[in-house]
């Protein structure tokens, strides 16, 4: 997947324009890399396309050396302390930028990087093929 397919896809999800996307898509990755561990966010940066591996390999600094262990209110809340981001937009573009990132990465790393997510977080990612994205591989 291509920078500009993802972000498009964010758009089209979260119903914002494609500044509002790339915008939402910086601050979402940033808090991911932010919950998981490093070597799971390296992993994701690896299969993303430049523009959208920055944010997991070079989050903004962390307070301490491991992930943060908080669940999806607080993920949302530190997504909407970005700039330019309310907290309606925060909650409708933490489930695109996710399910987006669900397509764009290989099923096994989606799911590791899932499984370091408290449950919660599934019920904000669309089933697979609601979105009319594609289906990860079996």
């Amino acid at each position: 997947m291509e920078y500009q397919d993802f972000i498009n896809a964010v758009a089209t999800r979260a119903k914002v324009s494609t500044d509002q996307a790339a915008t939402l898509t910086r601050a979402t990755l940033e808090t991911l890399a932010d919950r998981i561990s490093a070597g799971q966010a390296e992993n994701l940066a690896y299969q993303l396309p430049g523009g959208l591996d920055d944010p997991l390999r070079n989050p903004p600094p962390r307070r301490g050396e491991h992930a943060k262990s908080f669940g999806l209110d607080e993920f949302v809340r530190r997504v909407a302390d970005h700039p330019a981001i309310d907290r309606a937009l925060a909650a409708a573009g933490v489930g695109a930028v996710l399910t987006t990132l669900r397509e764009a990465v290989s099923r096994d790393q989606f799911e590791d990087a899932l499984a370091q997510l408290p449950k919660e977080f599934r019920q904000v990612i669309e089933p697979v093929g609601a979105g009319g994205g594609q289906r990860p591989g079996s």
